[in-house]
């Protein structure tokens, strides 16, 4: 098509919006896509997603959320079943974006599934037993259905990149929690089907079967289930952690678009390549702040060159970020306060030294672990010195095996003052007794 020109002037467009000429449905639905929570993104997916294709169930996974890297809505019994390894191995098979049709085991079951995924963040989107609307029963899947779901997808893969790079305090705080907490739940089941599975290879290869073969066999299939078992754990704990020099790197492909576009050199001093890795809500909470400082600093005349440098001590990650401006940014800039809160909301500190004619020189102590002690009071939860201890360790993410042998007691000593616990506490879950304890401090 030709572009307009002065001699061929472009023709005008008269727009006379009616209230009855728009979709409104559609329109409702993208507004309500684009400025959904992360608690909600997957409800609000399905949701739009429905007019034009239904499905069983709808499971979004994305690596970004070291929290709950899966967002799920629809059938019960598919989302509460669904697992990290099944996303793993049907993103795997998938080439290019998608759409990718055809049977997978989603839930523990073969089913029909429909997935997309979102290059920018590698993010998937699985639909099971997709089929026509029943308000567009004629309509053909393969053509206006699937771009319009496709559309609908990459707003919301969008969305989830944006909330959790922007890393707001109350994103940061959900995530630690749910890590805590999926990290406890997952070393619960390796140690109750690792025990059961080398029960049954002693008893396998114990001489009193006779049948090698058979042993053979049987010995073999369970190797292969212990070790499928220990590797999901260790996919489960890479999920709420990432190497400091990969964290570093998508810090420097973030920023790698201004440095394309301004005048400024931004200099980068890469962390040891060995250093401790980083709890997930730690690393975005510092790509964030490091973002946002070099934004705030660029704003300013005179800055020519940014110096940003990542350190870990083993206990903290130490954030240095320095200008030879003018010294023009002041440390009580809304933005500033922004940055300070996310870096409070991890538990860190920020100092900012403003120098005139020499530039800013900001500092960020960010600790790699939650606080061990109670911020708030529990002395009204009435508990016992021992039941104090238990309900600290279980806050921080400990197992009853665990527990038991820090405390130098045994598990059903463990079990009791856990029931104790949740009487004094009236919760009736381990869960339910971590959120309380981290919502009174306790890490």
């Amino acid at each position: 098509m030709s572009q307009p020109t002065d001699a061929q002037p472009a023709p005008h467009v008269s727009i006379k919006p009616s209230g009855h000429d728009l979709p409104w449905p559609l329109l409702d639905a993208i507004a309500s896509l684009t400025t959904a929570p992360l608690m909600r993104i997957a409800e609000e997916l399905r949701t739009a997603t429905l007019p034009f294709l239904a499905s069983s169930s709808l499971v979004i996974f994305t690596e970004d959320c070291t929290g709950r890297p899966q967002k799920k809505a629809g059938a019960e019994d598919i989302v509460s079943r669904v697992s990290i390894p099944e996303l793993d191995r049907l993103r795997a098979a998938l080439e290019g974006e998608g759409p990718w049709r055809g049977p997978a085991v989603i839930g523990g079951q073969e089913r029909e599934v429909l997935a997309f995924r979102y290059a920018p963040s590698n993010a998937l989107l699985v639909l099971t037993d997709p089929a026509p609307a029943p308000a567009n029963a004629a309509a053909d899947t393969d053509s206006a259905a699937l771009r319009m779901v496709n559309y609908f997808w990459r707003l919301a893969a969008a969305r989830i990149q944006e909330k959790v790079s922007d890393a707001p305090p109350s994103y940061l705080l959900e995530s630690r929690a749910a890590s805590a907490e999926r990290v406890r739940v997952t070393g619960e089941l390796v140690d109750q089907h690792s025990t059961t599975l080398e029960t049954v290879l002693a008893a396998l290869r114990s001489n009193s079967l006779d049948d090698h073969a058979a042993r053979t066999l049987v010995t073999d299939v369970t190797v292969k289930a212990l070790v499928g078992l220990r590797t999901l754990n260790d996919r489960t704990s890479n999920l709420v952690e990432e190497p400091v020099a990969t964290a570093f790197e998508r810090l420097r492909e973030d920023l790698r678009p201004l440095m394309h576009f301004s005048n400024i050199d931004i200099q980068f001093v890469e962390p040891p390549a060995k250093g401790r890795a980083l709890p997930g809500e730690v690393a975005h909470a510092a790509r964030a702040v490091v973002r946002g400082l070099v934004l705030a600093i660029a704003e300013q005349s005179n800055v020519h060159r940014v110096r940003t440098q990542w350190d870990c001590d083993g206990e903290n990650l130490l954030i240095n970020v320095r200008d030879d401006g003018g010294g023009e940014l002041s440390p009580a800039a809304p933005t500033l306060e922004r940055l300070l809160q996310r870096v409070q909301a991890v538990d860190g500190t920020m100092s900012v030294d403003i120098m005139q004619g020499w530039g800013a020189d900001i500092s960020v102590v960010l600790p790699l672990d939650p606080p061990p002690t109670p911020a708030g009071d529990v002395a009204e939860w009435g508990l016992a010195s021992r039941e104090l201890e238990v309900l600290q360790l279980l806050a921080a993410g400990q197992r009853n095996r665990t527990i038991a042998t820090d405390l130098g007691i045994s598990e059903n000593t463990v079990k009791f003052h856990l029931r104790n616990l949740f009487r004094k506490l009236d919760v009736r879950s381990r869960t339910e007794a971590i959120a309380l304890a981290h919502s009174a401090g306790l890490r």
